[in-house]
C-alpha cells in the first residue's frame, strides 16, 4: 500500500458483508442489521447484493453511507457502477471488494481512482503474488474460505485458522479472512496476522446483531 493509500487504511478488524436473505428472515433490512452491528463494534462493513437489481443495491448502500459513522469504512461488492453512483450522489464510500472474476484491478482503478480503496478475494499463493504485485494497487485481500460456507456457492476449500495464516503470512498487504468466521476464530485470528475478520451469517443471521457484533469485537480486542 502506497502512503496515499495509507493515509486512509481502514480498520478492517470486524468485517461485516451484508446478507440480504438472512436479514429479512429475521424480520429486519439491511440497514438497520448494519446500523444495530455497529453499535456493537463492527469497524467496516461491505454491502453485497448477489441478487438483487442495481437501483435497490443503489438505494442500500446509499442508506448506509448516510447513517454509518465517519470511523466505519463501506465497500461495494463487485459493483463498481454501484460505487460509482453511490459517490456521485453524495455517499460516503469508501471503495470497492471484487473477486478473481471480476474486473481486472487496473479496470477497476482507472474507474474508481486512486483515492478508492480496492479489495480482492485471493485464494492461492499465486492469486495472493498478484495482488501484492498489482501495479494498479490492491489495498487488502480477502482469504477464504476459513470455514466451509453457505453463503458463498462458489468458495473455495477449508483453509482452516493453519492454512490462513500459511497464506497470509508472505504477503505484504492487510488480509481479512472469510467463510463461516465465528467470534471463537478471532483471537485465533490475529495471532496468524490477520487484519480482521469478515463475517456473514455469525451478524446477519443472528437474533442479536448488536450483541454477536459486540461478541465478535470482543473477541478480536482480547476483552472477551
Amino acid at each position: 500500500m502506497n502512503d496515499s493509500a495509507a493515509a486512509v487504511r481502514p480498520d478492517l478488524s470486524v468485517y461485516l458483508v451484508t446478507d440480504a436473505a438472512q436479514a429479512a428472515a429475521c424480520a429486519r433490512d439491511v440497514p438497520g442489521t448494519v446500523a444495530e452491528a455497529v453499535a456493537g463494534g463492527v469497524t467496516a462493513v461491505q454491502v453485497r447484493e448477489k441478487d438483487g437489481a442495481a437501483r435497490d443495491f443503489l438505494e442500500t448502500v446509499v442508506r448506509i453511507a448516510a447513517v454509518l459513522p465517519e470511523r466505519v469504512a463501506l465497500f461495494v461488492n463487485d459493483r463498481v457502477d454501484v460505487y460509482l453512483a453511490a459517490r456521485a450522489a453524495g455517499a460516503r464510500v469508501t471503495g470497492v471488494h471484487v473477486g478473481q472474476s471480476d474486473l481486472p484491478v487496473a479496470a477497476v482503478r482507472g474507474l474508481v481512482g486512486p483515492d478508492a480503496v480496492i479489495g480482492l478475494s485471493a485464494a492461492t499463493e499465486e492469486e495472493l503474488r498478484a495482488a501484492a504485485e498489482e501495479p494498479a494497487r490492491v489495498d487488502y485481500v480477502g482469504i477464504g474460505a476459513l470455514h466451509a460456507t453457505r453463503t458463498k456457492a462458489d468458495a473455495p476449500p477449508e483453509l482452516g485458522i493453519e492454512g490462513f495464516g500459511r497464506l497470509a503470512s508472505p504477503t505484504p498487504l492487510p488480509a481479512v479472512a472469510i467463510g463461516g468466521v465465528t467470534a471463537a476464530d478471532m483471537a485465533p485470528l490475529r495471532a496468524a496476522g490477520a487484519a480482521g475478520g469478515a463475517v456473514v451469517s455469525g451478524i446477519c443471521a443472528a437474533a442479536e446483531p448488536r450483541a454477536a457484533a459486540r461478541a465478535y469485537a470482543a473477541a478480536w480486542a482480547g476483552t472477551d
